[in-house]
């Protein structure tokens, strides 16, 4: 069995910066940490080695520096990773991500599942998983809250609902996206962090993974976004002073203005 994670770096702030001209996020300066619902798609990776046996591999996708995130990922136990970064790959969307990261999944080859977190902190569409799948030509559950078992030939887990849960079977190879009631992450390890520090990130480039051009980046992105902003906020507030009797009846005729009451 083979295990494959895709991760994702994505700022640790919500005072997130846009640039005006391209509409994307400013990542420069910005402290960025592991998207935490991808931290549930590691652990559940490594436990399914631990149950069942096999090798586990985390992939991700962006600039040089996004080799943290899978150094994090040695630290925790898993074996083997891949940086996917090239300027060919700017400006992906969901669908060009999910393309970008199939083609390297096919390289990697031999896979008997691919996990995803449910979505991204940064973007919050929950498509990558779903899409990843497509490109792949095999089966996708989404929102997996317990891995049942694991057989030769397929898996059968559990699917959150709004709800309620339900209890499917699908045959592998398959994706799925994980939700954060599947476990809980462990804490890396002293020899995992020694190992993470001597490991050398493979990088992988467009040529290396292969795929066609018009795929990638902003050529492979039907998804444009044609303006964004940050919502202002606007706080009012009054100040009440007088003995406790006073304020309480001001605070009612107050709350009665407003409708509260």
């Amino acid at each position: 069995m083979k295990y494959v994670v895709c991760i994702k770096q994505v700022p640790d702030t919500m005072d997130v910066r846009i640039d005006p001209e391209t509409k994307r996020i400013v990542r420069e300066g910005i402290p960025s940490i592991l998207n935490p619902y991808d931290a549930y798609a590691l652990e559940e990776a490594i436990r399914l080695k631990e149950r069942f046996g096999g090798t586990t591999v985390a992939i991700s996708m962006g600039p040089p520096q996004a080799e943290a995130v899978l150094k994090e990922a040695i630290s925790l136990g898993i074996d083997e990773v891949y940086l996917l970064s090239d300027r060919a790959f700017a400006g992906s969307d969901t669908l060009a991500t999910s393309y970008t990261l199939s083609r390297a999944i096919r390289k990697i080859g031999d896979f008997s599942i691919v996990l995803c977190g449910r979505e991204a902190m940064d973007g919050s569409t929950g498509q990558v998983g779903p899409e990843l799948a497509e490109h792949l030509e095999i089966p996708v559950i989404t929102y997996v809250s317990k891995i049942i078992s694991l057989k030769e030939t397929y898996i059968e887990c559990v699917q959150l609902l709004e709800d309620h849960y339900e209890t499917l079977r699908s045959p592998l190879p398959v994706v799925i996206t994980v939700v954060k009631e599947i476990n809980e992450p462990r804490l890396p390890s002293l020899k995992g962090m020694l190992r993470a520090k001597k490991t050398q990130i493979p990088v992988w480039t467009k040529n290396d993974i292969g795929g066609d051009d018009v795929q990638f980046g902003q050529d492979g992105s039907p998804t444009k976004v044609v303006e964004i902003w940050r919502p202002e906020i606007k706080k009012e507030g009054k100040t009440f002073t007088g003995e406790s009797d006073e304020l309480v009846e001001l605070l009612i005729q107050e709350l009665k203005k407003l409708g509260v009451i």
